[in-house]
C-alpha cells in the first residue's frame, strides 16, 4: 500500500497527486455536460456535481490502493 510518493524529490501524500487528477477529470467532465446541456435532466445541480466529484475520487483512489 503505497503511503507516499515522491515527485520532485518531494515526499507527497499519494492522494494529493489523485486530488489534483480527479479535480482536472472533474472540471472536464463538467463543462462537457454543461455544453451537452445535461443539467436540464437534473433534479439538482449542485448535488449531481457534488457526487459526481465523489465518484471520480472514490474511483481512483480505489485504483492507487486497491
Amino acid at each position: 500500500m503505497p503511503v507516499e510518493m515522491v515527485i520532485f524529490g518531494a515526499l507527497v501524500p499519494t492522494l494529493l497527486p489523485v486530488l489534483a487528477l480527479s479535480v482536472l477529470l472533474y472540471l472536464l467532465l463538467d463543462k462537457w455536460s454543461s455544453r451537452w446541456n445535461l443539467e436540464r435532466w437534473i433534479w439538482h445541480p449542485a448535488l449531481f456535481r457534488l457526487s459526481l466529484f465523489v465518484i471520480i475520487f472514490s474511483a481512483l483512489a480505489l485504483g492507487v490502493y486497491g
